[in-house]
């Protein structure tokens, strides 16, 4: 697999504006499509098989754990019995350790607790296809280097997705004071508190909110020029 490739996502969630919701989240993600969406466990099989023998295999799966008709261990485990060379993402708001622990041993790689950011979801997908790349890359037979290196990429977290400019540190700050912040604040206010600049500090909320961390809102009722506030989403 090049890092060229399209990776095919199907989700698999039985609430329809959630599951949309997640496929608006994968088509912002460069490198990955949807596959489809399927409302419940029963036909995912038969659907994966579809697409496999029309040469348009699923790559990754984004698999809900409460399903109605069945629980997304069961269908992890189905999924890895088969024939099928797909990843599984658990997407849920399941938080009990057993249930984690459980998805762990079905198979799935990675687990993506509801809610979460746009940035957290497009992370996960990211580090799966670096965890993809790192296995197709050794052939029919890994080394322990193959091995080590695949799974740190789904514990990594990306470095290069700041725009140039931008430094880790003050991105950590200044989203520190909008969580922690009672009410939603300026960028005039975050810099006050971080002795930065409005300009500076501004274009790590705008950045924020183009990732969808924070809420960007006009502030109404202030005086002089528009100003926008922010929130912690």
């Amino acid at each position: 697999m090049s890092s060229e490739h399209t990776l095919r996502v199907l989700i698999v969630e039985d609430d329809p504006m959630t599951a949309e919701a997640h496929a608006d989240y994968v088509r912002r993600v460069p490198g990955f499509s949807v596959a489809g969406i399927s409302l419940n466990g029963a036909d995912v099989l038969t659907r994966m098989d579809a697409w496999a023998d029309a040469g348009d295999p699923v790559d990754i799966v984004l698999l809900d754990m409460n399903l109605t008709d069945s629980h997304g261990l069961e269908v992890a485990r189905r999924i890895n019995h088969s024939r099928h060379d797909a990843n599984i993402i658990a997407v849920t708001a399941v938080r009990h350790l057993q249930v984690i622990k459980s998805a762990l041993s079905s198979g799935i790689t990675q687990y993506l607790i509801k809610p979460f950011t746009f940035a957290v979801f497009r992370e996960k997908l990211e580090n799966q296809r670096e965890f993809r790349l790192n296995l197709a890359s050794s052939g029919d037979l890994a080394t322990q280097a193959t091995v080590d290196n695949a799974f740190s990429a789904l514990r990594a977290t990306p470095q290069t997705r700041l725009p140039k400019g931008l430094i880790e540190e003050t991105l950590r700050e200044v989203s520190s004071v909008v969580r922690t912040s009672e009410s939603a604040v300026s960028a005039t206010e975050v810099g006050q508190r971080l002795d930065l600049s409005r300009v500076t500090v501004r274009r790590y909320l705008e950045h924020l909110a183009s990732t969808q961390q924070v809420v960007k809102q006009a502030r109404h009722g202030a005086p002089g020029r528009p100003e926008f506030e922010y929130r912690w989403a």
